[in-house]
């Protein structure tokens, strides 16, 4: 792919969704004796636990795990520690663009031609979101099948060591008000909890500016009963049949380690020891696909050997989409990223964020936006800093979905994705719901000191209409109509989720059905994003699984 057609779409991604790096000077990283280079292992390791991915959902999983029975963990990224500033304020956008091999962020293009990327970083997508931390609807933990104080303290968990009240500034406490002038209504003021109308939420970047991450929850583990190996690759669950006719049963898994060396990690002989996936929406449909879990008619013809014939895995497939508009501003803004929320209730989701900093290599977008505006006055709007910022909106719960396939046997390939993005017409509807609740608020009283009285958002529709942002085709009417707009402007939210879900891939115990000692546990498993932004919900889970597996494990 070539990067430089990406730039402004990937500079938008930052801005929008991962509108989020918050911090400039980094802490002291957290010097763990249990992370090593997958260089260093065994061939042959036995464990309690194998936990499959390092992220969101992984380490407070492992961590949990680790409190009574050995654990393995297995990323197939590198360690955010290894460069603690990476990922403060003022380098969020170098991070997201890092094109190398070890980047935190692997690029892929879905079949819909939307840019997005998958992490590969112990921590997850939480080393490079956009930070907002907000719980799930009371629905969505109802639907989930665990305990409500269960959830509670599990959340309270992760809260104690990641989580952050968000700064309200200028900008953010413009769009506040813009947003209850727009009818968003009530204001429910600072809370974690998912509520209808507009609220000030939590964040993971601390008040110096450093981000943390679901990486820092491996400082509750057992550093006596944990070994992390990076750059570690899963490339196969291994299964065994005790009889003719029983179930299939994983006892271990095969990963490479960055020099292509192969290493076996076998359970312990225990009937309660377990392989746990948390390898993301992407990851692990595509893992138990290429370990004999899928579609016969897809598994056969890639030569994988079929161990369970399951049409659903890789199904189910949804994204939340991503529509907004940039908003040039006449006077200085500070740099915020998402710390006001507009909800809409089970609609849309309304956030913003200003004052981004740019790599100095995006100096011609200047220039760009000065040509479709035809405004001098706002030179200043891109240089190394976002003198102004973006208002954008996510479809809550997306009926569109799709489906997800195998290219090759190669684990470090993407699958092919296709989201079907707005192939619901009631998702079509809700976006352009949110759109007109975005200009109103840009038109708000509220909001006019960041305005230009000059450019009109017919104007700002014009521009985001003639940017790069997907590759998919423009039509005439793309900034005269709300309908196309959305459809032809539409981004990622990265926050993936189906392809294992509960009840057609795995139980209400996220265990997979029809073969025992494997269980999904991450977003794949979800048929619907929860609340705003995912992550609180996701590192949630991955606490709460944790002490329902430690004390079926001790009873």
């Amino acid at each position: 792919m070539d990067l430089g057609s990406m730039g402004f779409l990937k500079v938008l991604l930052v801005a929008v969704y991962a509108l989020d790096p918050y911090f400039s000077h980094a802490e002291t990283a957290p010097n763990y004796s249990f992370v090593h280079e997958s260089t260093t292992a065994p061939p042959v390791s036995y464990h309690d636990y194998i936990v499959v991915g390092g992220g969101t959902a992984g380490c407070p999983l492992a961590a949990t795990l680790s409190e009574t029975a050995n654990v393995l963990v297995l990323e197939r990224g590198g360690s955010p520690y290894r460069n603690p500033g990476k990922t403060d304020k003022g380098n969020f956008l170098l991070t997201l663009l890092d094109p190398s091999p070890d980047s935190y962020a692997q690029i892929f293009i879905t079949e819909d031609g939307v840019y997005n990327h998958r992490a590969r970083i112990l921590g997850g997508g939480t080393v490079f979101n956009a930070g907002f931390y907000s719980h799930a609807e009371t629905e969505f933990v109802k639907e989930s099948g665990l305990d409500e104080a269960l959830v509670n303290d599990a959340y309270q968990w992760v809260e104690n060591k990641v989580v952050f009240k968000a700064p309200l500034l200028q900008w953010q406490t413009a769009v506040r008000d813009g947003l209850l002038e727009a009818g968003v209504l009530p204001y429910n003021g600072f809370t974690n909890e998912h509520i209808n109308g507009t609220k000030i939420g939590s964040t993971i970047f601390d008040m110096n500016d450093h981000r943390h991450s679901a990486a820092d929850l491996l400082e509750y583990a057992d550093p006596k009963n944990i070994i992390v190996y990076l750059h570690a690759t899963v490339t196969k669950i291994l299964f065994t049949t005790q009889t003719v006719g029983s179930r299939p049963r994983a006892i271990g898994v095969i990963y490479e380690d960055a020099m292509g060396e192969k290493h076996t990690a076998y359970l312990t002989n225990d009937s309660k020891s377990e392989i746990i996936v948390s390898a993301g929406a992407i990851g692990s449909s595509q893992l138990l696909m290429l370990s004999g879990i899928g579609p016969r008619s897809q598994l056969e013809p890639l030569g994988i050997k079929v161990v369970i014939d399951q049409p659903m895995v890789g199904r189910g497939m949804a994204d939340n989409t991503l529509n907004g508009v940039f908003i040039p501003s006449p006077n200085p803004v500070e740099l915020s990223l998402l710390s006001t929320v507009g909800i809409s209730l089970l609609v849309n989701y309304i956030e913003a964020g200003s004052g981004l900093n740019l790599a100095p290599s995006f100096g011609w977008i200047s220039k760009f936006l000065l040509s479709i505006l035809d405004q001098t006055t706002i030179g200043s709007f891109f240089d190394t800093r976002l003198n102004g910022g973006i208002i954008l909106q996510k479809v809550a719960r997306p009926l569109s979905t799709g489906h997800l396939k195998l290219r090759s046997t190669d684990p470090n390939e993407t699958p092919k994705v296709r989201f079907n993005y707005f192939q619901e017409p009631e998702d079509l509807r809700n976006c352009v719901q949110g759109m007109k609740t975005i200009i109103n608020v840009v038109n708000s009283q509220a909001f006019s000191k960041f305005r230009y009285r000059t450019i009109s958002t017919q104007q700002l529709l014009n521009v985001v209409a003639a940017l790069p942002l997907n590759q998919r085709p423009r039509h005439f009417d793309t900034a005269s109509s709300l309908e196309q707009f959305c459809n032809d402007t539409v981004m990622t939210f990265w926050h993936h989720h189906g392809g294992c879900q509960v009840g057609k891939v795995v139980d209400e115990d996220y265990k997979v059905i029809g073969v025992d000692g494997l269980r999904v546990i991450d977003a794949s498993t979800f048929s619907f994003t929860p609340g705003t932004n995912p992550q609180a919900t996701v590192m949630m889970l991955g606490r709460a699984m944790g002490v329902r597996i430690q004390k079926d494990r001790l009873s």
